[in-house]
């Protein structure tokens, strides 16, 4: 985008973003285009569209900034790391280089569990998150259910960083976070957990991730899971046997191919009552069991 002196009407410069966004093969490009410029112009985007309306104009310095920022975008530079922040459920978290930048469809994951932690019997139910990332999973847990108290760990640095500023962010006193491996994770807890849920890394070590977003950008270690993917939903598997109450829920996130899977290795284990659920696009996305 090649910009004069003169002010430059938002509605062309939004334009010419969208069609440089989608030449770069970039879906959604005019969603992009328009929360770049929020973020550029310190708005929301419905701010941007009622700007559009009334002929607003970016003055050299915005559509500089603007052309810079969309010029990364082009690059497969995912939006979150320009805008610094992703939206999930009711949060808006910090994210960038180093932390597995939340998804939609892990929305549904994050409700199975709210749902199961709202059911408990006790009048103060435990949850705890495994490998949270960001701290989305365990921040709506904490949020959307008050009366719960909210375990997570992180044993990646630079995650770490991350969940501990948005944990300090949403300021949630129920919501308790700890640097450590999940495998080893809270043994004070043992056996009076109501939820173990987890978005564990995945991905098999040969499955190269289409989306450059993805495959350049997002840590490895939240992504690849060993040569069929399962590695750490088998150690979650006894970490759950550990953590939960004999009727606990385990919730674990999952590509759409491995439901059937690990239903079958959690069934091996003793878990009752495996079952997969869909998401909003209808995929396989997560698989609950309880603790016998």
């Amino acid at each position: 985008m090649n910009f004069s002196p003169a002010d430059c009407p938002l509605a062309d410069a939004l334009r010419d973003a969208r069609v440089r966004l989608e030449r770069a093969g970039i879906g959604g490009a005019d969603v992009d285009a328009e929360l770049l410029a929020a973020h550029v112009l310190g708005v929301g985007r419905g701010e941007v569209q009622a700007a559009v309306i009334r002929g607003a104009s970016l003055d050299a310095a915005q559509r500089a900034r603007f052309d810079d920022i969309v010029a990364q975008r082009a690059t497969r530079v995912p939006l979150q790391h320009l805008t610094g922040s992703a939206p999930f459920r009711h949060l808006e978290l910090r994210v960038g280089p180093g932390v597995f930048v939340p998804r939609p469809e892990t929305e549904m994951v994050a409700q199975l569990a709210i749902d199961a932690l709202r059911a408990a019997a006790s009048p103060e139910p435990v949850a705890v998150d495994l490998g949270t990332g960001s701290g989305a999973i365990a921040l709506a847990l904490a949020t959307e259910v008050p009366h719960a108290q909210v375990h997570a760990a992180e044993n990646d640095v630079e995650a770490f960083v991350w969940a501990k500023e948005n944990f300090a962010a949403a300021g949630v006193p129920n919501a308790r976070l700890a640097f450590v491996d999940l495998a080893t994770a809270f043994g004070e807890l043992d056996g009076t957990v109501s939820v173990l849920v987890s978005n564990p890394p995945y991905v098999p070590d040969d499955a190269v991730p289409r989306d450059p977003e993805v495959r350049f950008f997002d840590p490895p270690a939240a992504l690849y899971g060993g040569p069929d993917g399962l590695d750490v939903v088998r150690v979650l598997s006894g970490v759950g046997m550990r953590l939960l109450h004999p009727g606990g829920l385990l919730v674990l996130e999952h590509g759409e191919w491995q439901g059937a899977d690990i239903r079958a290795l959690l069934m091996a284990d003793g878990w009752r009552a495996a079952a997969t659920h869909r998401d909003l696009t209808l995929r396989d996305r997560a698989t609950t069991a309880l603790r016998p």
